[in-house]
């Protein structure tokens, strides 16, 4: 009874507005209250905060946040958008087509979606614009983009569920490279059959010559040096992922500061940004471990797969359900949210049906990611159309055709199970 009633009320708190970290801390601190008394609660609140946000993995959620801020501020992702645009910008869409092949790039570099978006707000908009993109297109299309950063690695969701489930972060970052190139191709084929069914939204550009297509390729080699030394050192074994967001750091600072034009107030912006982002998401994270503590005590983990494990439904059904749980989620809750709040309940349930949680976690990261592009919550839209002054409705109109192609994506990742584990299985 009490913990239905705690459950009702985090609910409320939620859709009242208050911060998730907060309703998650406050919540699981009654039912404690409630189920043991005040001294154990106590117990928790005290040791709580420090064990949680003294993990030794989860360094590398601010060491990466820095990297893309420091990235986004100088001219090194400008740079990726030029050398896309000058060998794609020629043909119908190719300015999109740019778009797209930068926040691979860009992903690659990263892993904050938000950052990927912002900067590709600034940099690729003002030329769609320029060459007369429809808006809804060209949002649609920056705002898509965006999410490649939190599954293509290095990916600060795959960090957090690898800390929470103690899944390898290594057989999980190789196990996003298919699923993100996958998802990119398919954004690619959903740019081209709009431009081909509605040749206006996107104009052709002019035909740039071979010199300067070459010219625009050395402006890249600091993206491609950092790429090798984060991603290599990780795959290789020669660095931990702890190691390599470091070294990810430094690179993207030293990188940013000598060619790529970043200056004290780009540096000072990057920082203040990755605290603000950083203190979020630990926030986040200690309430959730305050809530699961409560969780644990009332044991709702196990009897919610007991109850499922009763009920009369196949093993694809059940995956089926929780799929469209985090589905629903992504409408109203921050992706990194959603990994913090479910999984101390739904992984326990996903293990005991004999699932790969390797594979779990590509599905769970690719189903949040819904949530970046989809109303009302929908970060990257926001983002995108606050950097360009542009109206929302514009952006979610833009962004259906490529979240029919995301849950195409989906579901061939859920049926074809290899597509996320023939990389990830070398590890072993």
């Amino acid at each position: 009874m009490i913990a239905a009633l705690v459950m009702i009320l985090l609910i409320v708190l939620i859709v009242l507005g208050m911060p998730i970290a907060f309703s998650l801390a406050v919540t699981g601190t009654l039912g404690m209250y409630l189920m043991l008394g005040f001294d154990p609660m106590m117990g928790v609140l005290k040791t709580t905060p420090y064990r949680t946000a003294a993990h030794f993995l989860l360094s590398t959620v601010p060491l990466f946040i820095l990297m893309a801020e420091l990235l986004a501020r100088g001219s090194i992702v400008r740079n990726l958008y030029r050398a896309c645009y000058l060998w794609m910008g020629h043909v119908r869409g190719g300015l999109a087509l740019a778009a797209i092949a930068a926040n691979v790039g860009f992903a690659v570099l990263s892993g904050s979606s938000t950052a990927a978006a912002a900067a590709m707000s600034r940099i690729s908009m003002p030329e769609m614009q320029r060459y007369g993109y429809n808006e809804s297109f060209a949002l649609g299309v920056i705002a898509i983009g965006g999410t490649l950063s939190i599954l293509i690695p290095p990916s600060l969701p795959l960090i957090l569920y690898g800390v929470m489930t103690e899944t390898s972060i290594g057989k999980l970052f190789l196990a996003g490279v298919l699923p993100g190139i996958l998802t990119a191709g398919v954004y690619v084929l959903t740019i081209m059959l709009q431009v081909r069914r509605r040749p206006e939204i996107a104009p052709a550009t002019e035909r740039f010559d071979r010199a300067e297509k070459l010219a625009a390729l050395p402006k890249v080699w600091p993206a491609l040096v950092l790429v090798t030394l984060v991603l290599g050192g990780i795959y290789s074994g020669a660095m931990t992922a702890t190691e390599a967001a470091a070294v990810g750091a430094v690179g993207a600072l030293i990188i940013s500061v000598t060619v790529g034009g970043l200056r004290w107030r780009g540096l000072r912006e990057s920082f203040s940004s990755t605290l603000r982002t950083t203190a979020m998401i630990f926030s986040i994270i200690i309430g959730a471990m305050i809530f699961s503590y409560f969780l644990a005590v009332t044991q709702v983990p196990q009897h919610l797969v007991e109850w499922v494990g009763g009920l009369a439904l196949p093993r694809w059904g059940i995956l089926a359900l929780i799929v469209l749980l985090f589905l629903l989620l992504g409408f109203f809750i921050d992706q990194i949210a959603i990994i913090i709040l479910t999984l101390p309940l739904i992984f326990p349930l996903v293990e005991s049906l004999g699932y790969d949680p390797v594979w779990f976690g590509i599905i769970v990261t690719k189903t949040v990611e819904l949530g970046l592009v989809t109303p009302p919550l929908g970060m990257n839209v926001f983002v995108a159309c606050g950097a360009t002054g542009t109206r929302v409705e514009q952006g979610f109109r833009g962004i259906v055709p490529f979240l029919i192609g995301d849950i195409l994506v989906l579901i061939l990742l859920i049926l074809f199970p290899e597509i996320v584990t023939l990389l990830s299985n070398q590890l072993d």
